[in-house]
């Protein structure tokens, strides 16, 4: 089976901005975009992107998870980065056509489309190193993806490192650069410790690894970090605590210092996990810290996390009432 993320649909809707005006949203191969080598995006990283997905349900319907977070979220990271401003009207018009023009080649559950707006600068001008770009492009690529974990979700392994993922400035924005300065810590910590994530704790301020939010639970207690501009507010994150309340859960976003959370790991029937778009919810069975590892709990997924990830696959996959109004129909 090909990689998570490497098949697209032939086909993508794109806008570009120039003259104060977007154009009229239209379908265009997906294999290549015009840039000019002078782009604001290649030498200023003006880019920023989002990741959300469609869902076939049983009778053949297909609903798109959480549209206005993403398209809000898309928004907000535009503006931080200077980006032109877009309706949000138009992108999540943008979005359903796409997905409606594909909707028979959405997965059955497990699968689902995944969809990723990207917006970048495109304005020719390598003199603008602090002004921002007055053209850019919008567009939406479309990736039916299987289950991110065929064979079982397995344990992972975090390397706690005292280092920020990003500027602190930036941790808010959904783009490009934030990925590639999280690389390089990532891959020392595979080939050191055979870790699968960095969970980033810059002066011991637990945060979020290099593409997901982090959790804890100590029993009916679900602790994360409270939202600030230095990590993604991520909408996986805020619907597993939404879920989580729903259960009667208390759910704390507060400041979790290093030792706090090396404490309450090593609980019995203590459990963590990673949120995001494609894994929805990851367990984490071991943390290294200084050149020890501590065993999360008993080293395995355990019910809580599981149960938070079934609820939120029930709802995506049409099994249970959408009481939140998550979904978006397309067809």
């Amino acid at each position: 089976m090909a990689a998570f993320g490497t098949v697209f649909t032939p086909e993508m809707i794109l806008s570009r901005f120039s003259n104060d005006s977007w154009t009229e949203p239209q379908f265009v191969a997906t294999d290549s975009i015009s840039l000019h080598p002078g782009a604001h995006v290649l030498h200023y990283s003006s880019t920023c992107f989002e990741g959300l997905k469609a869902f076939k349900h049983a009778d053949g319907s297909v609903y798109i998870f959480r549209m206005d977070k993403n398209v809000a979220r898309l928004a907000q990271s535009s503006a931080l980065l200077a980006l032109p401003k877009f309706d949000p009207a138009m992108l999540s018009r943008m979005i359903v056509d796409i997905v409606g023009r594909y909707a028979s080649e959405v997965p059955t559950p497990p699968g689902s489309m995944y969809i990723r707006p990207t917006h970048i600068g495109t304005e020719a001008s390598i003199g603008k190193a602090a002004a921002p770009s007055l053209e850019s492009m919008l567009y939406v690529l479309l990736s039916p993806v299987g289950d991110y974990f065929a064979g079982g979700a397995k344990p992972l392994r975090l390397l706690l490192e005292d280092n920020a993922r990003c500027a602190p400035h930036m941790g808010m924005v959904k783009s490009g650069g934030n990925y590639a300065s999280a690389l390089q810590p990532i891959m020392k910590a595979r080939a050191a410790v055979q870790a699968d994530q960095v969970l980033f704790c810059p002066n011991g301020d637990v945060q979020e690894t290099g593409a997901a939010n982090f959790l804890l639970i100590d029993g009916n207690e679900l602790i994360t970090k409270a939202l600030d501009a230095s990590f993604l507010h991520g909408i996986t994150r805020d619907s597993i605590l939404t879920l989580a309340r729903d259960r009667g859960m208390k759910v704390s976003e507060r400041e979790l210092t290093v030792d706090e959370l090396l404490e309450r790991a090593a609980k019995p029937g203590a459990e963590a996990a990673l949120s995001g778009t494609a894994a929805v919810l990851t367990p984490v069975g071991t943390l290294i810290h200084n050149g020890k590892e501590y065993q999360v709990g008993n080293g395995q997924g355990g019910a809580t996390t599981n149960a938070l990830r079934q609820a939120l696959n029930d709802i995506q996959w049409g099994k249970a009432a959408d009481t939140h109004g998550w979904l978006t129909k397309v067809c």
